[in-house]
């Protein structure tokens, strides 16, 4: 599952080689100025929006990759019951993340520290 590693100026995303290959890219950064907001999803597999391309979609298992809608660009790393966080970017190639956390709670509470 792909991890999130904050620092006092950076996020950086973290993914697993099944990830990298799944979603068609590596780990992904992006400085702390550019987070806008950070929200609880009580299942990140459900609240996955848009059209994948390219990635992997198994419906209410498992999303890895890039995701296109009328929200933007959002990249998505979630498995199906799991709480997920979606990061609001500015500025970046993504519009936004989706990541899977058990504690979603605390880890959107760090991203806006």
């Amino acid at each position: 599952m792909a991890t999130i590693d904050l620092t006092p100026d950076r996020v950086d995303v973290r993914l697993t080689t099944a990830e990298k290959i799944w979603a068609l890219r590596g780990d992904l950064s992006f400085p702390r100025a550019a987070v806008s907001g950070a929200v609880v999803v009580p299942d990140g597999a459900r609240a996955t929006r848009g059209i994948r391309a390219p990635g992997l979609g198994v419906p209410r298992t498992r999303n890895v990759g890039t995701w296109r809608g009328r929200a933007g660009k959002e990249f998505v790393s979630v498995r199906g019951g799991q709480p997920a966080v979606r990061i609001t970017l500015t500025g970046q190639a993504y519009d936004s993340l989706l990541i899977g956390a058990d504690d979603a709670d605390a880890l959107a509470a760090a991203v806006l520290r």
